[in-house]
């Protein structure tokens, strides 16, 4: 349980820094970077693994790069459903998720390492 709850603090603080580093991503305050970090997680969790598996094709005719689209999607779709986080553009919708990518894991390996006694699941990207 504490584990979750480091992970969607990492998440949230890694939402704060793409909002500062990426333009076209706007974030209203802390809470709604709770709220999105959780949303991002559930749309992870349940809508990307169909987007993916519906995707394969493109996917494979792309050599990989068709998953940078499905991030995008869920990162906007996560936006969509949070008030107070919003996704506007190609460059935020492609350079956000990435971003959101390398410090959410250089956070959670970072708390793993403080506290190597609670158990942090790796979030999927």
């Amino acid at each position: 349980m504490l584990g979750i709850l480091f992970t969607t603090l990492a998440t949230a603080l890694s939402l704060l820094v793409v909002d500062l580093a990426v333009p076209g991503v706007d974030l209203a305050n802390f809470p709604a970077a709770i709220i999105a970090a959780l949303s991002i997680g559930l749309v992870n969790s349940f809508v990307k693994p169909v987007l993916s598996a519906l995707s394969l094709p493109l996917n494979f005719l792309t050599l990989g790069l068709f998953s940078l689209v499905v991030n995008g999607i869920c990162f906007w779709l996560a936006s969509v459903l949070v008030p107070g986080f919003v996704v506007r553009g190609l460059v935020a919708f492609i350079l956000g998720p990435i971003v959101l990518s390398f410090v959410s894991t250089f956070l959670n390996r970072y708390f793993a390492e403080k506290n190597p006694d609670i158990k942090i699941e790796p979030k999927a990207e």
